[in-house]
């Protein structure tokens, strides 16, 4: 396979500087969506990249140290579960993303973005449907994307212990349900997730 077929594809059409664009996290019952925008250099030499979800939390954590360190530019960013009440999660999911790509040192001048749906960004851009298992850019953003919302929910079990969210990251895992059952939404509950267990939290 190659990785880079979409990268190559938008050269060919005079773009330099491509970007891939990525989220983490939109189906947890609590924490903010993160996403990731990452620029490799053409020849990156990483190997064993893949989407995210089908890499071990080990191989993603090893794969995130050396992204950052080949990557001509990386940004992460995300937008918070108060702003996924308020606009719903497809609408926080694009401000993270636009957020990350906004953040880039380096300016891309096109942008592949992991699924179907575009987000309004600032550089012309073309949608990849399962992008992070097509796509060397995109693959590289899911895992930073992954990996900083992990590391951020493992803070925030510090915080917030009772709900365990170490172990199972905000997703609505039937340890989670029960906790939830059990004390109820803390802080960083997204609560227009709640309903359909909860009733209708404030």
């Amino acid at each position: 396979m190659d990785w880079f077929a979409y990268e190559t594809a938008a050269q060919q059409n005079g773009y330099a500087v491509i970007c891939g664009i990525d989220e983490a996290g939109r189906g947890p019952l609590a924490g903010p969506v993160f996403a990731a925008a990452v620029i490799l250099p053409d020849h990156h030499g990483i190997e064993g990249l893949n989407d995210s979800k089908k890499l071990s939390e080990k191989k993603r954590e090893l794969l995130f140290d050396e992204i950052i360190k080949t990557a001509v530019s990386y940004s992460v960013a995300f937008a918070t579960e108060q702003e996924i009440d308020e606009i719903n999660i497809l609408q926080a999911t694009f401000l993270a993303m636009k957020r990350a790509c906004d953040g880039l040192a380096v300016r891309p001048d096109f942008a592949l973005v992991d699924g179907n749906r575009m987000p309004p960004l600032d550089v012309p851009a073309q949608t990849v449907i399962k992008g992070d298992a097509l796509s060397a850019n995109i693959a590289a953003a899911s895992i930073l994307a992954k990996v900083s919302r992990d590391r951020l929910l493992c803070e925030l079990d510090k915080l917030y212990p009772e709900y365990q969210f170490a172990k199972h990251k905000g997703y609505g895992t039937k340890l989670h349900v029960e906790l939830l059952k059990q004390y109820g939404p803390c802080p960083i509950h997204r609560r227009t997730f709640l309903k359909k267990i909860l009733g209708d939290v404030r």
